[in-house]
Parts: C-alpha cells; structure tokens; sequence
C-alpha cells in the first residue's frame, strides 16, 4: 500500500511539539506541560519565544498566575539584549502590573534577579532562559546551567508571571497566547 511509508513517516514525527518564529516548543518540559507559547515583539523586532509550563492547562490568567506547584516560564532569545535591558524590561512589566506598596515588598528580590541578569551581560540570540518555581523559589537557568541562587517566595514567582499575564501584559496577543488561544 502506498500510504503505509507515509503513515510510519508521520508516526515518526514528533507530535508532542510547537513551533513559535522557528523555534521548537516541547509539549512537556519534565513534569509541567505546555500551557502555551508565543513570540515577543518589540515593534517590528522579534524579541524572543516564551513558552508557559505548568501542572496542568489553564485558560484564564488568574488560573495560571496562581497555580499550585512546579512552573517553568522558557525563554528563546531570537535577539541579542544587554542584560541591564532584559532586566529593566522585566521590571517595567512588574511595576506595570503591582502598586507602589507592592513593588515595595518585592524590591529586594527583584534587586536579586537583576544581579543574576547583569552577571550573564548579555541575553544572546539562541540563549535559553529558565524561570523556574519550585519549594525552593525561583531559579534561573541559563543554557541549562542554574545561575544565582533561587530567590524565595511563590508570590516572587506570581508577580513575574504577571508580566505576561497580568491586566496589564506587556504584549496582549503574547497573553493569549501563553493561556493555550
């Protein structure tokens, strides 16, 4: 039968994976699983893929933010950034979406992920970056390789992912499309 070398041929072919700008998106990344992925533009720039992982899909943003147990937020640089930049861009997207009282309260650990950006320079194209919740509070990966120590509280992690999904999102599209639309 003719079809029965395409039928195998597509069986090969891993069915547990997404492409967002070229990059490959793997449905699970260890025990969380894909929530959803998408790219981050900067006016007609292609800034990096974000893929979200968590227990179990979430559609709505109040879900996923407060979702019990492991998360990972992955990061595809399609750029080069400086790290002050990466950085600075990660707290704008904070303040975006907290009160001064609460920017406050999280300063001291955003002081610490800045340090732990600024000792990478650079967030190169084709850099993978991990933000990771666990027990132990959020680690950031880099190309693999755990970088600074993790930085404690889950309401540290929340208010990261509410960069992307908070009311105020950095990129509205980027939302819907890490809530799986």
């Amino acid at each position: 039968m003719v079809f029965r070398p395409l039928l195998l041929l597509c069986l090969a072919l891993p069915a547990s994976a997404a492409e967002v700008a070229g990059v490959t998106v793997a449905e699970k990344d260890g025990a969380p699983v894909l929530n959803g992925a998408g790219l981050r533009k900067r006016a007609v720039f292609q800034v990096y893929v974000i893929s979200l992982y968590l227990p179990e899909k979430k559609a709505a943003a109040a879900d996923a933010i407060a979702a019990p147990g492991a998360k990972r937020v992955m990061i595809h640089m399609l750029r080069d950034v400086g790290a002050d930049q990466f950085s600075d861009a990660l707290m704008d997207g904070m303040k975006d979406n907290h009160s001064e009282a609460e920017m406050k309260a999280l300063e001291p650990r955003a002081r610490q992920l800045a340090a732990i950006m600024a000792e990478m320079k650079e967030a190169k194209k084709g850099m993978r970056i991990t933000l990771d919740w666990s027990a132990a509070g959020t680690q950031v990966t880099v190309n693999g390789k755990p970088s600074g120590a993790p930085i404690p509280g889950e309401d540290f992690y929340r208010s990261l992912l509410k960069i992307w999904l908070g009311d105020n999102p950095v990129q509205g599209d980027l939302k819907k499309a890490l809530l799986g639309g």
